[in-house]
């Protein structure tokens, strides 16, 4: 695929950048303002480069309409001021006040439409519908550059539609994050470990089906890891659990054992009573072993036997890749578990990757820096898949696929 840097002189085009802004926001503040940072780059070399830059991006499910909770407002607020500059946002996607904002744009500033998820066709599953709105898109602008890589998985409009329309090229973080993503699944340096959370291990399965060819060992942690636990046997009481993916786990501790792979389960765990996650309550924690799960519990964090198993697992990594929390990392007393694994990646001399989503938000919420780690993914759900060896729409589009 091409850089950015490959599409020549930008001054006075109109560059259309699909940027990922779909950032955390406690009313109209920003709790976590990574992915507007990680657009920082490609943003500052095409303002510097005299380009009138045209930001596309989405914020939250609006579901194809216009609504003032979901407006990248405060979005235009704090990107103008990390780029120093003020930014111009449009009052719709792809009308009047969208080409009245981009025709108004002189050489080197930034205007950002209002959040491309208003539009209905935005995510139609009905190509003649996307690609109608892609060329309302492609209108205002002269070349396109995709630079939202948490999105690239997704076949939309402001994604892959309008690449095919355009000159296009990939943003510096796109570029990187399939450099580092390569690098994992085509030449990862071994020892390789793979840590994963999360909530659901169906999500997971079909990483872990991948992983298992080229990872040494994968940690499972998380609310998935009990349906590992309840594959080995154990008790979980009320733990998460997918009755229907037991049988599949119990086959991947048996296909690692074969293989000489390693798996490793939580030995120990944080159970609690009552959990109440959109309270951010927990009644009292306490800790058992992983076959010791009470039946009136549920386990809610990894516990500390656990933390310095995968601890030391990590230590000895030359490549980890982490995704998933390891607990319920939103109420401090179920967050040390995945502040354990964080501390771990931090320490650690291998290269190491944070793949987005949950796992990104959490390390930042506990005070980790990003130059901490090796690399922090912006895309959650794009680095599973292109981790599971899935095509992605977003990328092979600009490989003129």
């Amino acid at each position: 695929m091409k850089s950015v840097k490959d599409l020549g002189d930008l001054k006075g085009k109109r560059v259309l950048i699909r940027c990922d802004f779909n950032v955390p926001l406690d009313g109209e503040t920003i709790t976590d303002d990574g992915r507007i940072r990680a657009a920082l780059p490609t943003l500052t070399l095409l303002k510097d480069a005299g380009a009138k830059v045209v930001v596309m991006a989405h914020l939250g499910r609006p579901k194809g309409e216009a609504n003032p909770k979901y407006s990248l407002a405060p979005v235009a607020k704090r990107l103008g001021e990390l780029i120093g500059a003020p930014i111009a946002l449009a009052g719709d996607v792809v009308g009047d006040s969208a080409s009245a904002t981009v025709a108004g744009l002189a050489e080197g500033e930034i205007a950002l439409l209002e959040n491309v998820r208003y539009e209905p066709a935005e995510e139609s599953k009905v190509d003649a519908e996307r690609e109608a709105l892609a060329a309302k898109y492609a209108a205002l602008g002269d070349v396109f550059v995709s630079d939202g890589f948490g999105v690239v998985h997704r076949k939309q409009a402001s994604v892959y539609d309008v690449a095919k329309l355009l000159p296009n090229a990939a943003g510096f973080l796109v570029a990187k994050e399939v450099e580092v993503l390569k690098k994992l699944t085509e030449s990862p340096a071994s020892p390789y470990v793979v840590v994963l959370g999360g909530a659901k291990v169906a999500d997971k399965l079909a990483v872990i089906d991948n992983l298992l060819k080229v990872a040494d060992t994968l940690i499972i942690g998380g609310g998935m890891a009990y349906t590992f636990l309840k594959a080995k046997g154990y008790e979980i009481g009320g733990s998460l659990l997918d009755p229907e993916k037991v049988d599949t786990c119990a086959a991947y501790l048996e296909q690692a054992a074969a293989t000489g792979k390693h798996i490793l389960l939580p030995v120990d765990t944080r159970v609690v009573a009552e959990l109440d996650v959109p309270g951010r309550h927990a009644s009292a924690v306490t800790v058992v072993d992983a076959d010791q799960i009470p039946s009136d519990q549920q386990g809610a964090d990894i516990g500390p036997k656990t933390e310095a198993l995968f601890a030391g697992a990590i230590a000895g990594a030359a490549t980890i890749f982490w995704n998933g929390p390891m607990g319920v990392a939103e109420i401090p007393s179920l967050a040390e578990g995945t502040e354990a694994v964080a501390k771990a990646l931090a320490g650690t001399s291998g290269f190491s990757v944070v793949g987005g989503g949950d796992s990104a938000a959490a390390v930042r919420n506990l005070g980790f820096s990003d130059d901490q780690f090796g690399h922090i993914s912006t895309g959650g759900g794009a680095s599973l898949e292109y981790l599971e060896g899935k095509v992605l729409p977003g990328l092979a589009v600009l490989e003129g696929e």
